[in-house]
């Protein structure tokens, strides 16, 4: 397997296991790569297409400077990155009402080849060289008045374990890579901190972007338990299409130790890693917190996803009928999934500066998400008509 099918074999994800919490810390998982290639073969009955993988680094890097309003928290000592380093994330004080929990995206690893230390498909640690000057984009352009997140308090919650926030297991690959794949007990140590800054806060958005927005569902849950008087909604940005395959849940789920992190909700007794997917983060955090507003979007032909899920085995030509076949999934199981389908291949749309002159069918995407964000009884599913042309 090529160096460029390894990162993106370990970036697709495809339906991947959401587990609830553990403070214990499990057994480590012993893998191969004969034993990863041979599961994903036959769970998708295809090879990996050979073709380049697209660049994957959409979100922009977090914030360290506190001189731009963001301070930076420790975590308790169970928390931490990839390679065990420690890990920290980032507050920024505005209007306590209105708190944003933002995941950071960025790649992921299941493999000895992918979570290799010098594959850069996925952040080890967390760096020290980052600054504001890559965030000031999109939801992070404060000059932009049209900004709906402008005066808003945010918690951001840096990606260093490879597990898409999900995760709660210490992986042993063999060759001497060993994986803390802790991205779940960081989130929860993220959000209890969230809700002792902001106790009577009145609303709260879980978004991100790209991996980030995998554990948005859950984590929306979770907020719905640690402040029960305030309203909850969900923004999710760029993984609308990875769909259920059960074979591929439990493969990454078990090295991730997605079944050491499951919420203790009545609504997931008798869950497995095989049935948990990414539409299953919807269905369940829905079923239990039934006052979360879930929102997401999409490019109908996101290059990312598109290779991501062909490198599966999983047909990507059509990908805006992956994302549509989803939605249809979760609202079948009485939840109700607000979408804004663009058209065209690109990946991600917060943090860059075309959210605010995006249209698709006569509605600026700002306005949507505006609107979402004041009464989401107002707002509708916005889909593109031609969806290959952008």
């Amino acid at each position: 397997m090529s160096s460029v099918r390894r990162l993106a074999a370990l970036l697709l994800l495809p339906a991947v296991v959401l587990a609830a919490c553990s403070d214990d810390t499990p057994a480590a998982v012993d893998t191969t790569t004969a034993a990863v290639e041979t599961t994903l073969a036959s769970s998708t009955e295809s090879s990996a297409p050979e073709t380049t993988a697209p660049d994957t680094s959409t979100a922009p890097t977090a914030p360290v400077s506190e001189a731009e309003g963001f301070e930076q928290v420790e975590a308790p000592a169970d928390c931490m990155c990839g390679d065990g380093s420690e890990f920290h994330f980032w507050m920024r004080h505005r209007d306590p009402a209105k708190v944003l929990f933002y995941f950071e995206g960025g790649g992921a690893c299941f493999s000895p080849e992918t979570c290799d230390p010098s594959n850069p498909a996925y952040k080890t640690a967390i760096g020290h060289d980052e600054t504001l000057s890559d965030l000031s984009e999109g939801i992070w352009d404060d000059a932009n008045p049209e900004n709906p997140f402008r005066y808003w308090s945010v918690v951001w919650v840096p990606y260093c374990t490879g597990d898409v926030h999900i995760g709660n297991n210490t992986a042993d690959y063999g060759n001497g890579v060993v994986v803390e794949h802790k991205g779940y007990v960081n989130g929860v140590a993220a959000l209890d901190a969230l809700a002792a800054a902001f106790p009577d806060a009145e609303h709260v958005v879980v978004s991100g972007e790209s991996a980030g927005s995998v554990p948005d569902p859950l984590f929306a849950g979770l907020a719905a338990d640690a402040l029960p008087d305030a309203r909850i909604t969900v923004l999710a940005d760029g993984s609308g299409a990875y769909p259920d395959v059960p074979g591929i849940n439990a493969l990454i789920g078990g090295l991730w130790g997605t079944m050491n992190a499951v919420p203790d909700w009545p609504e997931n007794e008798g869950q497995t890693v095989e049935s948990w997917s990414f539409p299953g983060l919807f269905i369940q955090a829905g079923t239990h917190a039934p006052r979360i507003t879930f929102a997401r979007h999409d490019y109908a032909f996101d290059e990312t996803q598109a290779f991501f899920s062909a490198l599966a085995g999983i047909a990507a030509d059509d990908l805006v009928q992956l994302i549509d076949k989803n939605e249809a999934q979760v609202e079948a199981a009485g939840i109700t999934l607000l979408s804004y389908i663009s058209p065209g291949d690109d990946h991600t749309i917060l943090s860059k500066d075309e959210l605010y002159s995006h249209e698709v069918e006569g509605v600026r995407l700002v306005d949507w998400i505006t609107a979402l964000l004041a009464d989401p009884s107002t707002v509708a599913d916005n889909h593109c008509a031609d969806c290959r042309t952008a």
